[in-house]
């Protein structure tokens, strides 16, 4: 960087120390100041929005962060910074040296609560506005640090924007409103960016406004509209090793506060089990969790919990999983960039052997959402909350 401009940084940053200020709230202020300086040395004066970013936000990364077009920014090295846009990654002109990357690493924890070390060289965390932050360091990382920003982009609130978007049908829409409206257990299955948690946001947006509804995430991501709505995350072990908080702990702890409807962000490991047990238990639940279409999903179900321990086998999470399972929906990003629903399936209760019996209610043929003609399960449930689903499976608009 520029010797003049790091001086007037250096600058600036004393004066805003000088004078008490907030770097968070104050960056009108903080711009004026940075407009002052330049002045002085007029030379500089075009580069007022430099200045005020290297202090009051997250220097040269920041031009990023504002463009509402980025979806995803991540540092593989210094010299090497990419972004994704429309579901497509592209390689920036932007380099940084390797202090200017540690730099950008601790202002973005600094705000978080969070920390990294090389006692724990990763940290997943979650940034004021949003969006969701992973850092890995050497020796994990080969050389250099790597940094992931996943900005909280979510265009879609409702199912209705969602059948705007392209991303479901009207039909579709309507199904998955009746079976979010009389409570079944729900599954969002995806890749990475395939857009699951902007699809569960916009099906926990049409849940009766009246339930109290529970998250459990690892870090915030959920956005929900509900009035009666508590959000939880997972907190990491302090430096004197305690204090550590799992997904598996927030989901039984979850249970004691009265919820009406249980959601877990994504399970990754033996936290499902707590889930499989809450659903079990008759309450109403929804989570996120890779895999690559319907039935992979549910495969995915009866391992994880096996993860708990060596007596937890598949003589009980098979049946329980084909019991408490209702509907599994699978999202994909498409070659374009568009995030599709590919498929919903209806696991039936069934069990053939280690196999789970699972209809098909929708699939994507040559590029349109279809409906199947086959009916989930538990339709006595949809009738006794008013929703004919021989209308709504035979194309009435969800509105």
């Amino acid at each position: 960087m520029n010797t003049k401009i790091d001086e007037a940084i250096s600058e600036l940053r004393d004066r805003v120390q000088s004078q008490g200020f907030n770097t968070d709230d104050n960056r009108e202020t903080i711009s004026h100041l940075a407009e002052d300086i330049l002045q002085e040395s007029n030379p500089f004066s075009t580069q007022v929005q430099e200045l005020t970013n290297q202090v009051a936000g997250f220097g040269a990364l920041q031009e990023l962060l504002d463009d509402q077009s980025i979806e995803e920014i991540w540092i593989n090295e210094p010299e090497r910074i990419f972004i994704a846009r429309n579901g497509r990654s592209q390689l920036t002109s932007l380099m940084l040296d390797d202090r200017e990357v540690r730099t950008l690493a601790e202002r973005l924890l600094a705000r978080t609560g969070r920390r990294i070390d090389l006692a724990n060289p990763f940290v997943d965390a979650t940034l004021p506005d949003g969006s969701r932050l992973h850092i890995a360091i050497p020796d994990v990382t080969s050389r250099h640090w790597a940094i992931n920003i996943r900005k909280f982009v979510l265009r879609a609130h409702s199912l209705e924007d969602l059948v705007s978007a392209g991303t479901l049908t009207n039909q579709a829409a309507a199904f998955l409103q009746a079976c979010v409206s009389v409570g079944l257990n729900i599954i969002v299955a995806g890749a990475t960016q395939a857009g699951k948690t902007t699809l569960m946001n916009a099906l926990l947006n049409s849940a009766p406004a009246h339930e109290r509804v529970i998250t459990c995430e690892e870090v915030f991501e959920l956005q929900l509209l509900n009035p009666d709505w508590v959000a939880m995350q997972t907190r990491q072990e302090s430096l004197e090793g305690t204090g550590e908080i799992t997904l598996r702990r927030l989901i039984k702890e979850a249970l004691r506060m009265r919820p009406s409807r249980l959601v877990v962000g994504e399970v990754r490991h033996e936290e499902c089990l707590e889930l499989l047990i809450a659903m079990n238990s008759g309450m109403p639940s929804m989570c996120s969790i890779h895999a690559n279409n319907v039935r992979a999903a549910i495969s995915k179900l009866c391992l994880l919990p096996m993860l708990a321990g060596s007596n937890v086998t598949g003589d009980f999470i098979i049946p329980t999983v084909a019991s408490v399972v209702d509907i599994v929906v699978h999202t994909a990003l498409a070659p374009s960039g568009l995030r599709q629903v590919q498929a919903i399936g209806s696991v039936t209760g069934r069990v053939e052997g280690n196999t789970i019996e699972i209809g098909e209610i929708f699939t994507r043929i040559n590029g349109e959402l279809i409906a199947s003609g086959t009916f989930p399960s538990r339709s006595e449930l949809f009738a006794s909350h008013g929703f004919d689903l021989g209308t709504i499976l035979d194309g009435k608009s969800w509105r």
